[in-house]
Parts: structure tokens; sequence; C-alpha cells
């Protein structure tokens, strides 16, 4: 710890500043994401971060602590110093901040959960792009380290409507450069702003959820490439794999976080991480990683670029945990997964004898689970992993619980899928998204779906492509999910058909972008083979006729005008 300074400047007055709402401040399904230049507008921050102290603590409010921390990105430390500001103004008697503002998702839920704080903002649009002309994001965590749930965020947004003034200490500058605890009186009130390490906590975590020398010890025998893509990663990466494990410095790629994050995607797919992907394939490495801006997600690579889709690697981990002391220790309850995600790990429960649990898309779904101890281990197809030890998905642990099953094994990435296939079965699964598309084609696309729904007709129909392989409707339905811990309703969270073969093709607008829409188109087929070489096929051809069943279906192409999707995962 620091040791604590009173800062000896001038009064620092509450002034109460008067404003009026902005059209849109609805947090998505982690937070709040626009253009810069939208949060950069007099006000409009502000006006974000006072309905979330408002909306997150109530009237434990007064006297509460929070984390501050943020992926680096461009307006990052602008929002932290307002954070404070406000914070301060409102009679928070204490928060937390990463040096430089710098704290990746992942170490925030970590730092909330182990100090006891009262929740926290962090600043990250994680995968969507930065710098000036970027995204920018602020997203409220609360107690018990997770996002906020619905009953959280909707009150935010209901208070953004008719917010009319903030508070506001306007003369109140903490320099978040040093490691330092600084004690201010505000107005009579004590206010303390501590600026800790990075990385100190997270890595202590990871510490005693792995083992490290084991690890170690593999580590010196394999090669290995950490892809932090000028994300908050960085610091993590060389702290762990480099000091802790020892490998050498040039394991570690774009390991300085950026503010326009080196003018790529830090969004870990086959397409932003492509730099990655060209490494791999030539042969040299034997395992690779990357991650996006806030350290939250991950993909995992083998030998030859060999891609563990986030499916088959959340159903990868379900099988192997007992091979990390962390789980071996407390035991394994359960597993969850994202509506959309693949049916992979439902596989490894049925055979374990474990309940998986099925929710919406966002991780705040996860965490009533964990908190009530039902589930260990959650993930989504959105290169989402993550256990229990937090409350955020976990980009990090997700590498270091890959290394721990192959140490474990001793096989490479591309045996441990096709031993898996073997066991259970492959869940082939494709992605298709559109980016940017206009909201008005999205909204048309799901009424056309809806009415398919709606049309009793529709089940029991059978769907063909060109080919004339033939696929007959099971259910369908806009998928409802009822919270199992509280009881909340989350309606509307995504079209499904299902057919009777096992196969199904999900529809999604996506609440992650800042501007426009996402349409995002999910198609998954499985397969049990007896030869276990047919399980190399291809996913895209073997999905094919699923994915043009889908674009027909959807009417896609003559309602956006879209050709080709913007990402194939």
């Amino acid at each position: 710890m620091s040791c604590c300074a009173r800062e000896p400047m001038a009064p620092h007055n509450i002034e109460v500043i008067s404003t009026a709402p902005f059209d849109g401040q609805k947090p998505g399904t982690s937070g709040l994401r626009k253009p810069v230049g939208v949060f950069q507008q007099p006000h409009y921050t502000e006006n974000f971060i006072q309905a979330g102290l408002i909306a997150g603590l109530g009237d434990r409010l007064r006297g509460s602590s929070l984390v501050v921390g943020g992926d680096g990105r461009f307006f990052c430390k602008e929002a932290a110093q307002l954070i404070i500001k406000i914070a301060a103004a409102n009679g928070v008697s204490k928060v937390v901040i990463g040096q430089n503002g710098i704290l990746s998702t992942p170490a925030c839920s970590h730092i909330i959960r182990k100090y006891q704080l009262d929740g926290g903002f962090i600043l990250t649009a994680s995968h969507n792009p930065g710098g000036p002309k970027g995204d920018f994001g602020i997203k409220y965590n609360i107690e018990n380290g997770g996002p906020a749930p619905e009953s959280v965020t909707n009150k935010i947004f209901e208070i953004s409507k008719t917010i009319s003034d903030y508070k506001i200490v306007p003369n109140l500058k903490v320099d978040i450069s040093t490691l330092n605890t600084i004690a201010f009186k505000i107005c009579g009130n004590d206010f303390t702003v501590e600026v800790i390490d990075s990385t100190t906590d997270y890595v202590q975590l990871m510490k005693s959820i792995f083992d490290f020398t084991t690890l170690k010890n593999y580590a010196k025998t394999k090669r290995l490439l950490l892809n932090g893509m000028n994300g908050v990663t960085g610091p993590y990466l060389k702290k762990i794999f480099v000091e802790e494990l020892g490998l050498p410095a040039d394991c570690c790629l774009n390991a300085e976080p950026l503010p326009d994050f080196g003018g790529s995607h830090p969004d870990p797919n086959l397409t932003y991480a492509k730099d990655l992907v060209d490494i791999m394939k030539q042969g040299k490495h034997d395992f690779a990683a990357a991650f996006d801006g806030d350290g939250d997600r991950n993909m995992i690579l083998g030998h030859n670029a060999f891609f563990v889709t986030p499916c088959d690697s959340l159903a990868v981990l379900a099988a192997n945990l007992e091979c990390i002391p962390y789980f071996k220790t407390n035991g394994i309850k359960g597993f969850a997964r994202s509506m959309p995600t693949s049916e992979a790990v439902d596989k490894v429960a049925q055979l374990s004898g474990k309940e998986c649990y099925q929710v919406p898309t966002g991780w705040k779904f996860f965490g009533n689970l964990m908190d009530a101890g039902k589930i260990n281990l959650c993930g989504e197809e959105s290169f989402g992993t993550g256990s229990d030890h937090i409350r955020e998905k976990d980009g990090i642990w997700a590498a270091l619980a890959w290394l721990s099953v192959l140490e474990h094994t001793n096989k490479s990435v591309k045996d441990v899928l096709v031993q898996h296939w073997v066991v259970y079965g492959r869940n082939f699964f494709t992605r298709y998204d559109y980016e940017n598309v206009s909201s008005e084609s999205g909204d048309k696309m799901m009424e056309l779906l809806t009415k398919l729904i709606e049309d009793p007709k529709t089940k029991g129909m059978t769907f063909s492509d060109p080919t004339g392989k033939s696929y007959k409707m099971a259910n369908l339905d806009n998928f409802e999910y009822k919270d199992p811990i509280d009881g909340s309703i989350s309606k509307n969270q995504g079209i499904r058909f299902m057919f009777e073969d096992g196969s199904r093709i999900i529809y999604r607008l996506s609440g992650t972008g800042s501007s426009g829409a996402t349409i995002r188109i999910y198609v998954e087929g499985y397969e049990k083979y007896p030869n276990p070489q047919l399980y190399h096929q291809d996913a895209q051809e073997v999905l094919k006729p699923l994915v043009t069943i889908a674009l027909r279906t959807s009417k896609l192409k003559e309602l956006t005008g879209r050709e080709e999707p913007t990402v194939i995962t």
C-alpha cells in the first residue's frame, strides 16, 4: 500500500451544474458505447456518470467506494478525471484507480471483489476501434464485480431521460500517473483517491488459480505467442508470461497500450488478428492467443494457425477443468453458455452429469448463477470465456487455462480438439457479422422473421438449399430467459430456428456497436462421426446448406444490400 498524503489545495467546492438530457444513453449488453465525439460533447459524459452513480448505488452512494479503470483508449484519462470529480461531489468516500487509468476489465472485477468495493466504472468500448475517430464506452459494474444487471441499466437509462443537473468538484485534479494515496476534504467530508499498480492484484490472483511452477517448466519446452493488440493486456502479458513464466520478451506482440490501438481493430478474431494468424501459419510456434482492447476476450490458435472456435474452447475447458488447481480444490458444480453459443459444452455437461444453463448474450446474466454457486465455468461464442474467480470474462485466464490443459494432456492444440470431438461429437459452428447496417434494415429483417415465428405453419416446415439438403423445423421462437435465481425475465433475446437433427440458426441485432446496427447470424450443425478423419472438415463447407437457408429465409441481402458479411467467424 502507498502512503497517504493530504493534498494542500484550495478549498474544493461542490457545484451543481444545470444540464439537459441527451437521446440514446441506453446501456447495451456491456455499457454505453458511442463515437468519441459524442462523449466529448459538453455535459454528455457527466450526465451518464451521474445517472450511473444514482442508479448503481442509490441510498448507498454517500460513503461508498469505487474502482475506476480503463483500456487506455482515447479519452480514458479525461473521463477518469470526470468520474473522480463527480464521485467526490456525490459523497463517495474512496476511488481506487489504476495507474494512468489502466486496468483490464477482469482486473477491475477482481479489485471490486478483493477489496469489497461497492462497484465501479470501466472505461472501454471493448473490441471496438479507438482513437479520436473511434469509439469510447463506459459501463457500471456492481458490488459482485460483474456488469450491472438490467434492473440497474434500465434505471440508468430512465434517469438519463429526465436528468436536469449533476454535481461536480470542478477544480479537483488528481495525479493518476504516480502510485499514491491522496486524501481530500470535500465540503468537510473525507475523500480519498488511491492510485494502484495496474497488474499486481491480478497477477496474484492468477498465481492462486494456476500452478505457475508447472506452467513455467512446460513453457520452456514450447514456442508461444501472445498478442495484446495494443490494448490493456500488454502489461499483464509481460508480467505473467515474461517475468513469472520466464518466456522471452519477444513472445509478447503489440504489448504497448495505445490510445488508438495502433490503428488496428482490437478484436481477437481471424479477421482483425490476421497478423498473428499469418505468423502461426509459418509453423514455427506451438500455441498463440490474442486479446481484445479491455482484456476480457481471447482467441486460441495452435500449430499452423489451427483455430479453436470459442464454442469448442469452452467445451474443452469444461471437460478438463480438474487439471487446474483452483477447480481441483473447489470442485465443479456446473456450466453456462450464452444462447447463441454452440451446444458443445452441453454435451460435456450431459456426459459428466453437470447442469448446463443457457442465458441471453451479456456476461451480466452469468453473475447470479455464479453468486448462487450454480456454475464455475461459462462462455460466449463472441470469444469470451471465464470462471467464478471473478464476474467478467477473462482473456488471460483462458490462455493460462488452455496451457494447463496442454501440459496435463501432453497433446497439441489440434490433438486435444480431435480427441474431444471423438468423445463428444463436433458442433460445427459459424457466425456471420454484418456491421453498420442501417437500423431500419435490421428492424425490417427481424420483423420478417417474427412473422415466421407467429405463423403456426412454420413449425414442421422443411427448408432446403439448392443442392437438395433439407432440414425440418422442430421449433422456433424469440428466446426469453427467466433468471432461476431472482425470477427476472429478459425477452426478445434472439430468434431461434431449431431443426429436428439438432441444427440451429439464430438471428440477433447486437448491442455492442456504437452506431447503426450489427446483424449477427449464428449457424450450428452437430455431427458424431465413426471416422475421426471426418472431424477435420471445414466448418464453412459443412454448414454451407444451412448458411444458404439462413440468408435466403431472412432476405438479408435484399433488405440490407450486403452481399458479404463484414466478419465470418
